[in-house]
């Protein structure tokens, strides 16, 4: 071969490989994708906020256990049927009981839980204003 066919077979050959790179990526994400990305989110965000029966310190987003992998798929699957996510959180109440809830809301009991620590900072600061009021009247000023 001489070297004009070898310089012509190299150019083909370089020419031709862009062209079969662009054939082999792969295709735009369509809608679907999106769709999927928008599914997964919400998902996500649904599943942050439920209790793992079985790690109960984790939401049902963050525990490797395999009940939790099976709930996580049934959130998705309520919310790819078109249910919102307080129909999902609300199925799962029925199911579980507010427990289930990482957030429970604040009704009934729960307020109490939720008001304690403000009522015990409270109570906390008029015991040291007390005891303070107490030490300052009882100490008499030094007179020289």
């Amino acid at each position: 071969m001489s070297a004009r066919w070898e310089h012509a077979l190299f150019a083909v050959v370089l020419l031709a490989t862009p062209v079969a790179a662009q054939q082999s990526m792969p295709a735009p994400p369509s809608a679907s994708v999106a769709g999927d990305s928008v599914l997964e989110r919400e998902t996500r965000a649904v599943a942050s906020q439920l209790r793992c029966p079985v790690c109960q310190g984790l939401s049902i987003e963050d525990s490797p256990s395999e009940l939790s992998q099976q709930m996580r798929a049934l959130v998705r699957e309520q919310l790819r049927a078109g249910r919102s996510p307080d129909d999902v959180k609300g199925y799962f109440v029925s199911k579980y009981g507010e427990w289930i809830l990482l957030s429970p809301p604040a009704h009934g009991v729960n307020t109490l839980i939720y008001a304690l620590p403000l009522l015990a900072l409270v109570a906390g600061g008029t015991v040291v204003a007390v005891i303070v009021r107490r030490w300052t009247r009882g100490a008499k000023p030094v007179e020289m």
